[in-house]
């Protein structure tokens, strides 16, 4: 037998098989330990419906679930989230399984690790116990093996833009559910863009009434004059954003949303025109892509309807980190605006380019107050108040320029993080983002850690992302084409480190029967 499993996604740290298996059968019953109902729960969720095995509970089961939270020893991250098990520990995520012919114990520190266990477990039966189609009666195998567990980055995000494209809630949980089976532990929802506004506010009905409704969708890249003529809108209830977030929560998945601000805010200022820096002018919800030149004003009125809204958002999301998004806002409305001129002098600012730090800092200081960490899009890594974690985007130096000011960093590099990117030059591909190749390979061999970083800043690297802007991808088909199989790779990286390709080519053509069993359509 092979010391490493051949078809596990992402790689375990340690993993030895032996001969043998354990069966599971329409009389395998659960022993769950204190802590550990949510995993049992969340096995059943996923088991059953393809296997039709109960897995009931008793006291004298043999698939055993239970907590050792003196097995921890992890260093946690500041905001929440567990970083890898120190001196042995198994930290937040961290797991050990032991399948024996008899048995099947699977224990952990904490119950998010219990969940990623369950993962795994489902990853060592057979591709259709993934199946839609329930297939009662039937006896599943689990090959005997030993792991033990321990991601290397607890930030494994994914980003869907739902701003550009609305995709209805039933889809999202379906998204979780791809998310969780390779271990991603972050979901970030970006809700606000200039093209639309999908997040409920109760105190700004407009925000979603008009803010999330475009006329029509440009066709081709920024600057094209063809458009669709299709009306295009959507938003999320309240209702719908909780539900979500308990979805995700007990698949072990954090939802951190995005709002964005100062820029790629035309939606709503389509919606309130006093929020802008003309609010005698009267805008639309911006048909087209690339960067807008509206952006919000820096009067009183702004900030509190920012704080407004984000105490909306901390209500409805748990996430310890909020996304500010803080990118690409042009400033030429605040210089030729007498009070964001006045503003900028008042507070003592350099002009009113500086006026971006500054209301970052505001907004900023409003979450920390709450108790939570905010995060924005960096452009140099050194523009952002020191109490953002910072996600860069533009360049590997930008990470390593952030971590040495200080800041906790997500390396979310586009040029091997970004999905809408073509997977290939193949002129045969559905529409991607126009622009460069991101092919499975590159998304493996990206290190979110810079290879010149000292410790000290390496320990800042929380971890990396992918993302998934939808001005070119409006159906659930297109996003799982373009996410599957390059987040399997992203998550491989983040949880497992650098591992041969060779090793991830072999894993992954293992893994894809799965993915095929669960109906995605995802890239040959």
């Amino acid at each position: 037998m092979p010391a490493q499993p051949p078809t596990l996604v992402p790689r375990p740290t340690e993993a030895a098989f032996r001969p043998g298996h354990f069966t599971l059968d329409a009389d395998t019953a659960l022993r769950i330990g204190e802590g550990a109902e949510p995993a049992a729960d969340l096995l059943r969720t996923l088991l059953t419906p393809a296997t039709g095995l109960p897995l009931r509970p008793s006291p004298e089961g043999r698939f055993i679930l239970t907590l050792d939270p003196g097995h921890g020893h992890g260093h946690g991250e500041p905001g929440g989230f567990g970083g890898p098990g120190g001196s042995g520990g198994l930290g937040e995520e961290g797991y050990v399984l032991t399948v024996a012919p008899h048995t099947v114990l699977l224990r952990a520190a904490h119950p998010t690790g219990l969940l990623r266990g369950i993962q795994t477990v489902r990853q060592l039966l057979p591709p259709a116990a993934l199946s839609a189609d329930p297939q009662p009666g039937t006896r599943w195998s689990l090959p005997c093996v030993d792991i033990t567990d321990v991601p290397r980055h607890p930030w494994r995000g994914a980003m869907l833009d739902v701003a550009r494209h609305f995709q209805p809630v039933s889809y999202l949980r379906r998204y979780v559910d791809l998310l969780a089976l390779h271990k991603i532990s972050v979901f970030h929802l970006h809700l606000t863009d200039d093209q639309g506004w999908r997040m409920p506010v109760a105190a700004h009905p407009e925000l979603t009434e008009i803010g999330g409704h475009r006329a029509e969708s440009q066709q081709g890249p920024a600057g094209s004059g063809t458009y669709d003529g299709i009306p295009h809108g959507g938003a999320y209830t309240r209702s719908e954003l909780t539900g979500l977030v308990r979805y995700a929560a007990a698949r072990g998945v954090t939802v951190v949303p995005e709002i964005e601000m100062p820029g790629h805010v035309r939606a709503a200022l389509a919606a309130c025109p006093s929020l802008g820096n003309r609010p005698e002018r009267t805008l639309d919800v911006w048909t087209r892509w690339g960067v807008c030149d509206t952006v919000l004003g820096v009067h009183d009125e702004v900030l509190d309807f920012c704080r407004g809204v984000l105490d909306e958002v901390m209500d409805v999301f748990p996430s310890p980190y909020i996304h500010l998004g803080g990118e690409e806002c042009p400033t030429a409305e605040w210089t030729h605006s007498a009070a964001a001129r006045e503003r900028a002098a008042a507070e003592g600012l350099s002009g009113p380019e500086a006026l971006h730090g500054w209301f970052l800092g505001k907004v900023g200081e409003h979450v920390v107050k709450n108790g939570r960490r905010p995060v924005g899009w960096a452009e140099t890594g050194a523009e952002l108040p020191p109490e953002f974690t910072v996600m860069t985007w533009r360049d590997p130096a930008h990470t390593l320029a952030a971590a040495r000011r200080g800041h906790f960093v997500i390396n979310a590099h586009h040029r091997a993080t970004y999905l809408d990117y073509a997977q290939s030059g193949d002129p045969t591909e559905p529409r991607a983002q126009p622009g460069a190749v991101v092919d499975l390979r590159a998304v493996h061999a990206h290190d979110p850690v810079p290879d010149n970083a000292d410790a000290e800043a390496a320990g800042r690297v929380l971890g990396t992302q992918a993302q998934l802007w939808t001005e070119f991808v409006a159906t659930p088909a297109h996003i799982e084409y373009l996410t599957y199989p390059r987040l399997c790779a992203l998550a491989d990286r983040g949880w497992s480190g650098a591992t041969d390709w060779s090793d991830f080519r072999s894993r992954l053509d293992g893994h894809l029967p799965r993915l095929d069993a669960l109906g995605v359509h995802r890239h040959p």
